[in-house]
């Protein structure tokens, strides 16, 4: 993909919450409906707590990926959320190279180690991170919320 450009968008510029909404119907569709709305604002992937990437092909928004600040911050630790790509997309590179980026900026924001959550119904996620490089764990750091059914990786940055 040639023309393909990552970069971080305002999380309330129309580019992210296409990306962002559109992650959200698909986890709802899969999941029916359930959601972690309690334990998640799209504020916090805004700064200073948090950035939202936006993939685009050809100027068109085809997939984005957040970070937000969890637990202690002394910690330094972050939690990556809606990982997102366009379905007729898949499979081409785009998730990887969103990940491959938010570690990168994740690094230059000083954090330490990322954390992510995905479960049952995800099961291209769960076979995709371990590719990457991520660790499963057991749990978040403290203070952090997860879903007591998710699947729990780790990364160091």
């Amino acid at each position: 993909m040639t023309n393909l450009t990552i970069d971080v968008e305002p999380v309330d510029s129309s580019g992210a919450l296409c990306i962002f909404h559109a992650a959200v119907d698909e986890l709802n569709r899969r999941y029916g409906g359930a959601d972690d709305a309690p334990h998640f604002s799209l504020d916090e992937l805004a700064p200073p707590r948090g950035f939202f990437l936006v993939a685009r092909l050809d100027a068109h928004p085809i997939g984005g990926v957040g970070l937000r600040s969890i637990g202690d911050p002394a910690l330094r630790v972050a939690e990556v959320k809606r990982l997102w790509v366009r379905p007729d997309l898949r499979r081409a590179g785009v998730a990887a190279a969103l990940m491959a980026e938010i570690e990168n900026r994740a690094r230059q924001g000083d954090y330490q180690r990322l954390f992510l959550e995905t479960g049952w119904a995800q099961p291209e996620a769960q076979a995709l991170y371990p590719k990457l490089g991520w660790t499963p764990v057991d749990e978040y750091p403290p203070g952090a919320f997860n879903h007591h059914e998710a699947c729990l990786f780790t990364k160091a940055v």
